[in-house]
């Protein structure tokens, strides 16, 4: 049987960002079905569509660049293929490209690594200056460790060991109150031992600052450079 995988790309925002990955990955194949597109099932006692999504993102994280493939019987162009998945989609879980990738490249779960992400960030209570919250985003700190609990397990977690270059921190548009805010952007690498959510890292961040993050997104995911 033929085996077409192709690859879409697609933003994940506004009140989906709520939406757990599961619940993503189901609308994401509700939405292949509905497209009427040449799927291929699995073999075995549980027969499902042949899919692989890119790495998950937290609730409450939106994103621009998310993933997912699928595995098509049959050829589609790329270009039909997406306007299909674009007619029955809803607007804040829009795919915004397709294309076909051979079996040598990487699954979405693991072709990108590298995450960047925005936030925007605010005072947490109260009314301050731009210039007050940008004096307090510019004073933050990678802490030293993070201890995390999964699965009933404490794990420590360096921070530094997953940032890919500098923080970077700069003035941003006021909200729709007027409130000040600020943008932090920094990129976080995914290890073989584990990875560093972006909402963990934050709270920690901007615990005892005052500052609260008004909305976190991740705009790019990239390949470990082999320069």
């Amino acid at each position: 049987m033929a085996d077409f995988r192709l690859r879409v790309t697609y933003a994940e925002t506004g009140r989906l960002v709520m939406l757990s990955h599961l619940e993503i990955a189901r609308a994401l194949e509700r939405a292949v079905r509905r497209a009427g597109l040449p799927y291929a099932v699995s073999q075995g006692f549980s027969p499902h569509m042949k899919q692989s999504f890119g790495s998950a993102l937290p609730v409450g994280v939106g994103g621009l660049e998310e993933i997912f493939d699928v595995s098509l019987t049959d050829y589609v162009s790329p270009e039909e293929a997406l306007a299909r998945l674009q007619a029955v989609s809803a607007p804040d879980l829009m795919p915004h490209a397709a294309c076909y990738i051979t079996k040598d490249e990487v699954a979405a779960s693991a072709a990108y690594p590298r995450s960047t992400y925005e936030v925007l960030v605010e005072a947490r209570l109260g009314e301050e200056s731009c210039d007050d919250v940008l004096s307090a985003a510019r004073a933050l700190t990678l802490p030293a460790e993070i201890v995390v609990v999964r699965k009933k397990k404490e794990r420590v977690l360096v921070p530094a060991e997953f940032m890919v270059g500098a923080l970077e921190i700069e003035p941003a548009e006021p909200g729709e109150e007027g409130q000040s805010r600020a943008r932090l952007r920094f990129t976080l690498e995914s290890k073989a031992t584990g990875s560093l959510r972006p909402d963990v890292l934050l709270e920690h961040m901007l615990d005892g600052t005052g500052l609260r993050a008004a909305s976190i997104l991740r705009t790019k995911q990239s390949e470990i450079s082999k320069a």
